[in-house]
């Protein structure tokens, strides 16, 4: 534990985000300057608002972090340690690597990372590469079965670890495309949800980043100077139609600037009125009230 009073034991405002003295180690060699400390502040905003508009916080909780080694799980886990340190989070984290046997995966970049900057985490090994080889075509995307045996082993630990959420780094520009894929080529309305409940109904799902752009992201790590591990090391790429999706969102946003924040917000002001699901709107008691009085 570090020596300094922390803000929130000075009672210094939630509004201090100084790098450098009086910061979790991970932000001790960040930036100075002064449009990195606006992003910072922002990302850290969208995430405080996130926790409590979908009420995310139980006091005392215990959630595992998941940490893949790209961009979003750094600024996942940077955001919420930060916040934890200001006594902003009272919840207990726990970073979680798995180790899926990718040929030439980097196993010393994380547990060094971690150790270095004194976050509480696990690596777990199960060769779940093998599997997807064995099981998907020559040829075939392997993500989404991959995906699915990754979701299984982190629920695993969780319960193994006694936490009652496991917390990822999907963002907004993930939850966009999600919404897009399903409505396309799924034929329905549904994006990522900022929290869910697993199907075995013992674990939540929690997402603090769903609001957050992935360019602010991006911008966010590169700064940061987090050891990224490429998420291509078992050759598969992601498949092709989220590919051409982001392709087309970012065109959108660049012809028509501030699109996809505009298609974000819209993912949490729906009127089920104006959609056409009678399971979602009562439109067989939907009537015009008429004055029958003489």
């Amino acid at each position: 534990m570090l020596d300094e009073v922390r803000p929130s034991e000075a009672g210094a405002g939630e509004a201090e985000f100084e790098p450098g003295e009086g910061a979790h180690p991970l932000f001790r060699d960040s930036p100075d300057s002064v449009s990195f400390k606006k992003l910072r502040k922002r990302l850290l905003r969208q995430v405080r608002e996130t926790l409590q508009t979908y009420a995310m916080v139980r006091p005392g909780a215990r959630w595992l972090v998941g940490l893949s080694g790209g961009k979003d799980s750094y600024t996942l886990l940077a955001l919420l340690v930060d916040l934890q340190w200001r006594g902003l989070l009272p919840v207990d984290l726990l970073a979680c690597n798995l180790d899926q046997g990718q040929p030439n995966f980097p196993k010393h970049i994380l547990p060094d990372f971690l150790t270095r900057h004194g976050v509480p985490h696990r690596i777990e090994y199960r060769d779940t590469y093998s599997i997807v080889k064995e099981k998907v075509p020559e040829g075939a995307t392997t993500c989404a079965l991959c995906s699915r045996l990754r979701r299984g082993n982190l629920y695993r630990i969780a319960r193994e670890e006694g936490c009652e959420a496991l917390v990822l780094g999907h963002h907004l520009d993930d939850s966009i495309e999600t919404f897009f894929l399903n409505m396309l080529h799924g034929g329905k309305l549904s994006a990522m949800p900022a929290k869910l409940l697993n199907d075995e109904g013992d674990l939540t799902v929690l997402r603090p980043l769903i609001r957050s752009s992935e360019e602010d992201i991006a911008r966010f790590a590169e700064a940061m100077r987090f050891p990224i591990i490429p998420c291509d090391l078992c050759g598969s790429q992601e498949g092709l139609q989220r590919s051409a999706l982001k392709t087309f969102l970012a065109d959108l946003d660049r012809r028509f600037p501030g699109r996809k924040e505009t298609i974000g917000r819209s993912l949490s002001s729906v009127k089920p009125s104006h959609l056409l699901d009678p399971a979602l709107f009562d439109f067989a008691n939907l009537h015009p009230q008429r004055d029958e009085t003489p």
